[in-house]
């Protein structure tokens, strides 16, 4: 077939032309063989760039095209669809990146200019190589599941289930609310998070569009986007929910005392036990490593107080299989564990606290009833609160928690509104980051309180007194960034405000979705901007500080997009499924079955009469493992063939003429030698 390329490379505004020139560019890759045209044009994403290689295809007869431009994360489905609209097939479309690894990446313009070309010219040798694919269409099972049931799963489950879908919440923990049920007051208008979060755990119960699996997990996802089969594991509460009145006459008689997670371990629970005061569910569940009759002990006091005869000591794990057409992930984040920076003093002084432990503390069904009070019982005269522990440090997170400084600034004026105005409060920062609605004025409300801001991150924390009015206190040693002078302040409490971190959980959770991490942890999107709710992996949703740290406000922002993603894929009733998927040529497979063994989707099975492995096109998601590792090569992916890869890189290695300003430098280079 006579090919007729079309080549067209994006000024990107002056991203790419300030240091790429573009005509040049254009003009080179004009006299490689085939290319028909080739073009530069500002915005090649705008509509005029987009009717532009539209026209050309109907004029010229393009029958493939070529793009210049920035990544193909970003506008790949731009192009393709402009191609369709035009009647040519979209994976006869090649983009190349000449802005993030181009422009942006050299310094110098003739250099920039050059590695455009190679990467041009790569590009149109590959594009020679691609074929015409054919999505499928697949119908959309209408159901949800929502893995995670904190703040953000609660508000997708709530949106998903008032469209009319049915949809499933899977919650880890005994009852859903997540961190926000710990807290206290929000910032900034102090409104009780209780009071706020509550009403939407009652509603998630008496919503009959919702089922709600607590103390659930995740066990296995298999399937595609439109059609996942997920089995999740219910661990045994050893209550039956329909017997329990959820008197609490059990939790009265348990002999057993081991630390409460829910209050941070500053009290007690019992080993049968509600997660929390405001439990949803509020059957209790019975901790099956701290009760005496499931460890072989003679007990069994919660089951003769029971007098619905609610205590069924052989419940056992089920697994339950839930069809869904998209998955929202909402799993949320962990506290770093401030231990692991020894000179604070966490886990060795007593009144060295997080600020989860605080929020206990205050709360009025907390340990304390709300009194904030020292581990003696006494009243603090003196806090010292820290802030970015873990955060913003290169040793543990390097990014900003987002949080810690609004809430750092409210524990300032709970305590000074608690304990008195006269207590005197130290808030130890970085720089102050007030970024959302109302929190530069609430910022500002703090510091008139009384509330002194000392910039600069503290050395250490010590009990070894120097001077007199030190004896008894704790001592946080740093600097006055601001006034250039080293402190000692003498307190006696002092607060710690832990990074927001990933969950413990995240590598097996993205393992099991097909998700990527970054760098810092946490789930990756799709686009940091364009799809902050989106994932790789099609049908599979983030919502929350499952994707990076969040206050309140945007967490329930980001939960509702997420909702609003899985309902516009539910309501459309079929899906695309991408055609770039693996294949393996019968031909050449040997049968040795390393494939089998590779594949994270149980994509491929092994035809004995045959002696071959076999692609099940249904379950694979194109992710290239078996094609990395098969010795024989029968395994390949569509639209990344060997033969396209190589003709890439076979393009990419061929000489380019230089731009006249090089061939200048190399000149007097050459009469210098």
């Amino acid at each position: 077939m006579d090919l007729r390329i079309g080549f067209y490379i994006c000024h990107c505004g002056i991203n790419i032309a300030y240091k790429v020139d573009v005509r040049e560019v254009a003009a080179y890759i004009h006299n490689l063989p085939g290319v028909v045209v080739s073009k530069d044009y500002q915005f090649m994403c705008s509509d005029p760039g987009q009717d532009m290689i539209i026209q050309d295809i109907q004029d010229l007869g393009l029958n493939r095209i070529v793009v210049a431009s920035c990544s193909p994360r970003m506008h790949e489905r731009t192009f393709q669809n402009a191609c369709r609209r035009a009647g040519l097939n979209p994976y006869l479309l090649q983009m190349t990146c000449v802005r993030e690894h181009c422009s942006w990446v050299t310094e110098d313009p003739s250099r920039a200019t050059n590695k455009a070309k190679h990467l041009a010219a790569a590009a149109v040798s590959r594009v020679r190589r691609q074929a015409k694919l054919y999505p499928r269409q697949e119908r959309v099972h209408p159901d949800i599941l929502v893995i995670g049931g904190g703040i953000a799963g609660i508000q997708a489950a709530l949106e998903v289930a008032g469209s009319g879908h049915r949809v499933h919440l899977v919650e880890k923990a005994p009852s859903i609310g997540g961190h926000m049920l710990q807290l206290d007051k929000t910032f900034p208008t102090l409104d009780c998070a209780a009071c706020i979060s509550t009403p939407k755990m009652v509603s998630v119960a008496q919503e009959p569009n919702i089922n709600l699996l607590t103390y659930s997990e995740i066990q296995e996802v298999k399937g595609f986007v439109g059609n996942y089969q997920v089995t999740v594991r219910r661990h045994p509460r050893y209550i039956d929910a329909d017997k329990c009145t959820g008197c609490g006459l059990c939790l009265e008689k348990c002999p057993t005392r081991v630390p409460s997670e829910f209050e941070e371990g500053l009290t007690t629970r019992k080993a049968i036990y509600r997660y929390s005061p405001q439990s949803v569910p509020v059957t209790p569940v019975i901790d099956p490593e701290n009760c005496r009759h499931l460890n072989g002990k003679k007990c069994q006091a919660c089951a003769k107080s029971c007098p619905s005869d609610a205590i069924d000591f052989e419940q056992e794990a089920q697994d339950v299989t839930i069809e869904a057409g998209s998955i929202i992930a909402a799993t949320g984040y962990d506290t770093f564990d401030p231990s692991e920076i020894k000179q604070y003093g966490y886990g060795l002084f007593e009144n060295v606290y997080t600020a989860l432990q605080f929020e206990r503390l205050n709360n009025a069904v907390g340990p304390t009833q709300g009194k904030i009070e020292l581990k003696d019982g006494s009243t603090p005269q003196s806090v010292g609160i820290i802030h970015c522990v873990g955060s913003r440090d290169v040793r543990f997170h390097e990014y900003c928690s987002r949080v810690c400084c609004m809430y750092a600034l409210k524990y300032a004026h709970l305590i000074k509104d608690k304990v008195g105005r006269h207590v005197p409060v130290y808030n130890f920062y970085i720089d102050l980051r007030c970024f959302g609605k109302g929190y530069e004025e609430f910022s500002r409300t703090i510091q008139e309180e009384g509330v002194t801001l000392i910039r600069g991150r503290p050395a250490e924390v010590t009990d070894q007194a120097c001077t007199s009015g030190e004896e008894g206190k704790l001592i946080i040693v740093c600097e006055d960034t601001l006034l250039g002078r080293n402190l000692r302040i003498p307190v006696d409490m002092i607060l710690l405000c832990p990074a927001m971190e990933s969950r413990a959980d995240s590598q097996e959770i993205s393992s099991l979705l097909g998700l990527s991490l970054g760098k810092d942890g946490f789930f990756l999107e799709e686009h940091p901007k364009l799809g902050p709710m989106t994932t790789a992996t099609e049908g599979v949703f983030l919502g929350g500080c499952c994707q990076g740290p969040k206050d309140i406000p945007d967490t329930v922002s980001h939960a509702s997009g997420a909702a609003a993603k899985a309902l516009s894929l539910a309501t459309k009733g079929e899906v695309s499924i991408s055609p770039t998927i693996s294949w393996i040529d019968p031909d050449i497979c040997a049968g040795c079955q390393i494939c089998i063994w590779l594949c994270p989707f149980n994509a491929i099975s092994f035809d004995a009469r045959r002696g071959v492995s076999v692609v099940n096109e249904a379950l694979c998601r194109g992710c290239g493992s078996c094609a990395a590792y098969c010795p024989s090569g029968a395994a390949q992916i569509r639209h990344f063939t060997q033969k396209q890869v190589f003709a890439e890189l076979e393009g990419l290695l061929e000489p380019v003429s230089a731009s006249p300003a090089q061939s200048e430098e190399q000149g007097e280079e050459a009469s210098q030698a």
